[in-house]
């Protein structure tokens, strides 16, 4: 089967998801080396960097949370004794260092359009895409967490469809802020005594419902025009947000199927938008388990799932930091009634849908498109190839433990095996994030 390799099935896009971005990776597991002392260094991360960009991927996604979670049994405790989610530093520092360390890979770090101000996102977005010669985008969130909320001085969050109306307006803003230079607005002639262009930049006074603005930024345009704009939430509000706004949508499915239905629907949107359905790529959530033999990997991935047995009380507290439900307060082995929360509603329907009791939600858990790739590279390769051909596209974002030998695993085994049959690319064409993502 590794030689099969079907000529129609066009190139796929590459990202990495790097969930708890600049926090703590991998302290009490083998292959860390330094990592548990050196967490705060940005070391680690740039060598991930480089060899995403030597694997040509499109782009590195930072993930970030402004909070340290207490929904598991109503304490901070089991969260910081574990490192799971804190310490957690801003992502936003990694960027220039980042750019500076590399010269093709595009740099998406994460932001709140719960907290964060429009006027002061958009300029240092566009300062950091200019610094970079065109190579950042932004992953837009709405933020989930209450206790997030109640460090920017809210008694409680904000109700969820709320947060995506707020989102709407956000982007709307920070777009207008990114056109209120035009292009050429930068003139620098030394001969007329003349840096900017006066007629080329104006004020664009926003009034909205939940922000105003009088323009413009005192910086430039951004090198790309518009930084890559990238959204996962999964709920009809987000998945509303994304065909209106985004250039990229990040979904975290488990089967071909969801992943086939969820690109349809999102196309769909994004069409009745009046936009190009391909103008808003969809890349799936994949974590492989590689080995030098399918033997290896199913050995390392039975031993992964061994863990969750052992330990269903990790998985529920992920589950909680996410969606804002205290799961130690719940008997796993009873039926699951329907839930409801304030949180990631598209996850929480996700999650549940993984079992009958909280036990089996726990050891099903799942983070995206998992138990289908595991294996040698080659039939890897496989899976991927096929879930592409049958999904339509348009790529998948890589997530898993940070290690250097992970990453290796994919960059320097299975990304390979994908270049050798042409589904990815070997090289970058183009200068700018945007135009490398767009480039088919």
């Amino acid at each position: 089967m590794a030689e099969r390799h079907n000529l129609a099935v066009r190139q796929f896009h590459l990202g990495w998801f790097l969930g708890n971005s600049y926090g703590v990776h991998g302290w009490n597991q083998p292959w860390s080396g330094v990592d548990a002392r050196e967490w705060a260094q940005p070391d680690l991360h740039i060598e991930l960097a480089r060899a995403l960009e030597r694997a040509c991927f499109d782009c590195l996604l930072l993930e970030d949370s402004l909070f340290v979670p207490d929904n598991y049994g109503g304490s901070m405790d089991f969260y910081l004794e574990r490192a799971l989610r804190a310490p957690k530093n801003d992502p936003l520092p990694l960027v220039p260092l980042i750019a500076q360390a590399t010269k093709h890979l595009g740099i998406v770090p994460t932001i709140s359009t719960s907290f964060y101000p429009p006027y002061l996102l958009a300029r240092l977005i566009a300062t950091l895409d200019l610094m970079s010669k065109g190579r950042v985008g932004c992953n837009f969130v709405t933020s989930t967490a209450e206790r997030a909320a109640q460090n920017f001085g809210l008694d409680a969050h904000l109700e969820h469809d709320l947060r995506y109306e707020m989102a709407d307006e956000f982007v709307d803003l920070v777009a207008k802020l990114w056109s209120s230079w035009d292009a050429d607005a930068i003139v620098a002639d030394g001969e007329t005594g003349m840096f900017v262009d006066p007629a080329k930049v104006r004020a664009i006074d926003f009034k909205g419902r939940f922000f105003s603005s009088r323009g413009p930024l005192n910086t430039a345009r951004p090198a790309q025009g518009r930084p890559v704009l990238v959204q996962a939430g999964g709920s009809p509000q987000g998945k509303a947000f994304a065909a209106r706004h985004m250039d990229v949508v990040v979904a975290a499915l488990g089967t071909v199927a969801e992943m086939k239905t969820f690109r349809d629907d999102m196309r769909k949107r994004v069409a009745a938008e009046g936009r190009d359905p391909d103008s808003c790529k969809v890349l799936f959530v994949v974590s492989p388990t590689l080995g030098e033999t399918n033997e290896e990997a199913e050995d390392r991935a039975a031993r992964r799932q061994a863990q969750r047995v052992a330990a269903p009380e990790v998985s529920l507290a992920m589950m909680g930091s996410l969606t804002d439900i205290d799961f130690s307060t719940f008997d796993l082995d009873a039926p699951l009634a329907e839930l409801t929360t304030n949180g990631q509603q598209g996850t929480l329907k996700r999650f549940l849908a993984q079992g009958r009791t909280l036990r089996e939600v726990a050891a099903n858990y799942r983070f995206g498109f998992e138990d289908a790739v595991v294996g040698s590279v080659e039939r890897v390769a496989d899976v991927m190839e096929e879930a592409m051909e049958q999904v339509g596209g348009d790529g998948f974002m890589f997530n898993g433990p940070l290690s250097r030998r992970y990453v290796a695993d994919v960059t320097d085994g299975l990304v390979p095996a994908l270049q050798k049959r042409g589904l990815v690319r070997t090289a970058y064409a183009d200068a700018h994030f945007r135009d490398n993502l767009f480039a088919f």
